[in-house]
């Protein structure tokens, strides 16, 4: 059976412990993005990284950011690439001031 386009791909640092961050982020771009997906990849790494793919645009590094996205703010990168015109509702609302 064939894998449909596109595939998104985290690359995550096993040193760092950060499996269950990867995991999870999988799980909600899975959520959102269920028809528009043909897979999620994780692919353990090392020296802190952690960068999100989609497929071979990079959407998220740690290191060019220097710090973890907020899932909403990758949902919208990831939505960008692979499914511009897509609502994501609440995820596309303007964050309450701080």
């Amino acid at each position: 059976m064939p894998l449909h386009e596109p595939r998104i791909l985290i690359r995550y640092c096993t040193q760092c412990r950060w499996m269950l961050r990867a995991a999870w982020m999988a799980q909600e771009l899975l959520s959102t993005f269920e028809s528009e997906i043909g897979e999620v990849a994780l692919s353990p790494g090392k020296g802190g990284v952690f960068e999100v793919y989609a497929g071979d645009r990079l959407v998220w590094s740690r290191s060019v950011e220097g710090r973890f996205p907020d899932i909403k703010e990758l949902k919208q990168r990831v939505r960008d690439v692979i499914a511009p015109g897509k609502d994501l509702g609440h995820s596309d609302r303007p964050s309450a001031p701080r």
